[in-house]
């Protein structure tokens, strides 16, 4: 490819006049088990399932706490509610560039290992034939031709280095990088939230005189001791993505789970702390899930830079503060559309809160497959491997499509015959009626645009999903108050759907009009201006 952006190193299989039409691409082999269905479902399965057993652990929990009695399960829903925002916020975007740094990082380490050792076995390939001339023992057409890359494939065997090169362990510094800020922002979340903790559940609604206040505050305080952990293991949680490992994160989720679950009756009955007992065996698991996750990256990667000015903080806090406006603006949107549905009564914010909570939940397993696209992406994207982005792209897409029509069966049918599972009250049960054609319909939309979110991230388009999201919020937060105000409970309800609609729209739009890091779907570099 020159500096005007012609086709010299573009494959011709992916220039396109129209780069939307892309999407379509091998429409028919949606369900093939190819390589490419392979690498992305054995990447995508496990990680849905590492998304879906936390929720699943919180389950029990509440369970196990609402034995206790309504003013501790009000306790913990909402200092629950509280972390998780925090965590969210502080995390997610360290998580989502993690996976793309690692994987771009790990393609190209191992793109110049190859290179190296292909100019190793060349130069000493010409090294062993002249020397076999010189003394007469070979000639290039005898039948001792072999002999030369005997000797070059043994010359090529390292005999010296560091301890970690003969290990097989990897240097990535992205990996390192993104240990220590997780491990940072994990101790000022903790301490953020120890200090405020009162504070930010006032602002939750929890008034002074409450008898939820105490048990709130004990949970949120204690649980806030874990922050380090969790998001320390969060941080390599992205790692592994990024080396598409999704199955280590599984383990070690569902390890630290089962501990969770095991100790939670014997810290919140047999020694009777209450909610206390319960944040605590919650710190517990969280600590050994990072135990686990540290000795298993320790055995693949060298954690402990070479130069500490190696590390790249600048390039993590670029992209990190742009994901993490991006963050924000997701988190306002549904936050003040509880907020606004929470004034218009008990009820409308009871069957809100049903739907929300179903229409959120399905996402996790779009979740896993926008984990698959984003890992593939970024190595594709750094072998300049187009013919790989685009089948990918395609592939990851049109899954995502026919995993929300499938959610929209299931989702409908299960919230028409089973709201009577979620409340008693007859007009929740109405209102939810009401709700169940767009919790339902928007499935694909949500889908689509949760998958997206993968694909631009796989492409390193940090700045343009941050921008287009800031700009998709305004818009929703605009569209919230005025339907609220004219429509009331439908109204959010078709606020939120445009909201969704947006982020499909702008999340596919670079794909789309071939710009950004997909120009090479119009024959021109990526890199070009």
């Amino acid at each position: 490819m020159t500096e005007d952006g012609d086709l010299t190193s573009v494959p011709t299989s992916v220039i396109r006049p129209f780069p939307f039409l892309v999407i379509f691409k091998d429409l028919k082999h949606v369900f093939s088990m190819d390589a490419i269905g392979r690498e992305i479902l054995s990447m995508a399965f496990p990680a849905a399932l590492a998304f879906a057993a936390d929720p699943l652990a919180s389950l029990i929990d509440t369970a196990y706490i609402g034995r206790l009695g309504a003013v501790e399960l009000a306790a913990l829903g909402v200092s629950i509610a509280i972390f998780n925002q925090a965590s969210r916020i502080t995390i997610f975007p360290v998580v989502s560039v993690t996976t793309s740094f690692v994987a771009e990082e790990d393609t190209m380490e191992k793109m110049k290992e190859d290179e190296a050792n292909k100019a190793v076995v060349a130069h000493a390939n010409t090294l062993a034939v002249q020397d076999s001339l010189e003394k007469g023992l070979a000639s290039p057409t005898s039948n001792n031709a072999s002999q030369p890359q005997q000797m070059a494939a043994s010359d090529t065997k390292p005999s010296s280095g560091s301890k970690a090169e003969k290990k097989g362990k990897k240097n990535i510094r992205s990996a390192s990088t993104a240990m220590i800020i997780g491990l940072i922002l994990g101790l000022v979340q903790a301490i953020a939230l120890i200090f405020s903790s009162k504070v930010l559940l006032g602002v939750m609604g929890v008034k002074p005189n409450s008898a939820v206040l105490s048990p709130a505050h004990k949970y949120l305080t204690i649980r806030s001791l874990g922050s380090p952990a969790l998001l320390l293991s969060l941080s390599m949680q992205g790692i592994f993505r990024g080396f598409k490992d999704t199955k280590t994160p599984l383990y070690a989720t569902v390890v630290a789970d089962v501990i969770n679950i095991i100790l939670d009756p014997i810290f919140i009955f047999v020694l009777h702390l209450g909610v206390s007992g319960a944040a605590i065996a919650h710190i517990i698991s969280q600590y050994f899930m990072t135990l686990i996750l540290f000795i298993r990256l320790a055995s693949k990667v060298n954690l402990m830079p070479p130069n500490f000015g190696e590390l790249q903080f600048g390039k993590f806090l670029k992209s990190g503060g742009l994901l993490l406006a991006r963050t924000i603006a997701v988190t306002f949107c549904q936050t003040l559309a509880a907020a606004v549905m929470a004034r218009l009564g008990t009820t409308p914010m009871a069957a809100f809160q049903i739907c929300l909570q179903v229409w959120l939940t399905t996402s996790l397993l779009a979740d896993g497959l926008a984990v698959a696209g984003q890992a593939i992406l970024a190595c594709s994207f750094a072998e300049k491997d187009y013919n790989k982005v685009t089948a990918a792209t395609s592939r990851v897409l049109q899954m995502g499509f026919v995993l929300g029509i499938g959610l929209s069966v299931f989702v409908g049918l299960g919230l028409y015959f089973g709201a009577g599972v979620f409340s008693k009250d007859a007009a929740v049960i109405h209102l939810i009626a009401i709700g169940i054609p767009f919790v339902a319909a928007t499935q694909p939309i949500n889908a689509l645009a949760f998958v997206l979110d993968g694909v631009n991230f796989g492409a390193s388009d940090f700045a343009y999903t941050a921008y287009s999201m800031v700009g998709v919020a305004a818009i929703t937060i605009a569209a919230i108050i005025y339907m609220a105000k004219f429509y009331g409970f439908l109204g959010i309800w078709i606020a939120l759907t445009i909201y969704m609609g947006l982020r499909t729209v702008t999340g596919i739009a670079r794909i789309a009009t071939g710009t950004g890091p997909w120009k090479f779907l119009r024959g021109r570099s990526p890199s070009s201006s």
